[in-house]
């Protein structure tokens, strides 16, 4: 059986750093093999943009050097694939088109965000796109144990 290939999105990866909830437990599942994270250049740059806006530095002091290696480290867990947004205009933000271009160029099964507006399409083609609670509670069903 082919396991599962998720693509998590900026929101998600900004989170996960930050705070301790569901995008935290999204990647630490990645982190232990559990599924496929697929990123691309694009999205790791917009998490490290994300992270090193000053806005965010101050509702969560962080050193850069700490985003570096965070980026570093998603880097290394992660299956890195380049999708063409040119060829996607699946979104009303088109600056989420790369996001959606990333998931098709992975052949994802899951685009995982927190992003309304492509929360709000619901898929594209055969990927589904859903919040990360939704994310590990479908993740429990498949195996009782993962919780």
């Amino acid at each position: 059986m082919r396991p599962t290939v998720a693509v998590l999105d900026a929101s998600v990866l900004v989170s996960a750093l930050l705070t301790d909830g569901a995008p935290r437990a999204v990647l630490e599942r990645a982190r232990a093999g559990a599924f496929v994270l697929v990123l691309s250049s694009s999205l790791l740059a917009e998490t490290r943009r994300s992270l090193l806006k000053p806005r965010t530095m101050r509702k969560y002091p962080h050193p850069a050097l700490a985003v570096d290696h965070y980026c570093g480290a998603l880097a290394e867990i992660a299956l890195l694939v380049e999708g063409d947004p040119d060829f996607v205009s699946a979104c009303r933000d088109p600056d989420d088109n790369i996001i959606i271009a990333t998931a098709v160029a992975a052949r994802a099964d899951l685009l995982v965000t927190g992003d309304r507006h492509l929360l709000d399409l619901g898929s594209h083609d055969a990927i589904r796109i859903i919040d990360p609670r939704r994310f590990l509670d479908e993740f429990a069903k498949a195996d009782p144990g993962a919780r």
